[in-house]
């Protein structure tokens, strides 16, 4: 199996993490941000991930492609429980992480940004939504405050080093990613639980952090 991703993606992330925690082998191809002619003619639009499967057919969606491959074996790992808090926590955290991330991501070596080009596609895209990136950046005293803050929010809600819900769950494919992403970010103040989380959960999905680029 193959997985197309960006490096940066946090829905790639969720793709990969499942692969990851079951230890399942996959071949991963990073496409250039501004690459549209292999994803249109895999799924019918640009995006990603996709998935590759060994009959030769294509998957899209991230939460897809994650019960697909949970249920492969017949023993499913995501079976534990859900929180609300969890949820609700990602989307008032959704903004604040935009603004922080975007910016940082096309300056990072990333390998879908290897080109200016496809710097320029993604920027282009993201300020017409989110503004201008260098006016972002300059807003990052504020925006590490807010976010420091709201990590020390999700602090309690952490059950366990190795599950947030102390069981393996979807809570967790949805919230490492945003986890792994912001370590790209220079300054945040991480609370130990949430921190301790952030480090297990990428040795057991054997995705790397964003540390070694943080900016």
């Amino acid at each position: 199996m193959k997985l197309y991703i960006y490096e940066h993606c946090p829905f790639c992330v969720k793709a990969r993490m499942i692969f990851g925690l079951k230890n399942i082998p996959i071949a991963l191809h990073v496409l250039a941000n501004d690459y549209e002619t292999t994803p249109i003619a895999m799924v019918g639009q640009k995006m990603v991930p996709i998935l590759q499967k060994d009959d030769g057919s294509y998957m899209p969606e991230s939460m897809d492609i994650v019960h697909y491959i949970d249920n492969l074996d017949r023993r499913p790992l995501l079976t534990g429980p859900t929180q609300p808090a969890i949820g609700k926590w990602l989307k008032d955290i959704s903004d604040t992480a935009q603004r922080l991330l975007l910016p940082r991501f096309v300056r990072a070596s990333l390998e879908e940004f290897a080109t200016e080009q496809a710097r320029r596609y993604f920027i282009n895209k993201k300020q017409a939504s989110l503004g201008d990136f260098e006016q972002l950046l300059d807003h990052t005293p504020g925006l590490v405050k807010k976010i420091s803050q709201q990590l020390r929010d999700l602090d309690p809600l952490i059950k366990q080093p190795n599950a947030c819900n102390g069981e393996v769950s979807e809570d967790d494919i949805h919230l490492f990613p945003w986890l792994r992403s912001l370590t790209l970010v220079a300054g945040i103040n991480w609370p130990t639980r949430v921190a301790d989380y952030r480090d297990n959960m990428a040795k057991q999905t054997q995705v790397n952090l964003l540390s070694s680029m943080a900016q």
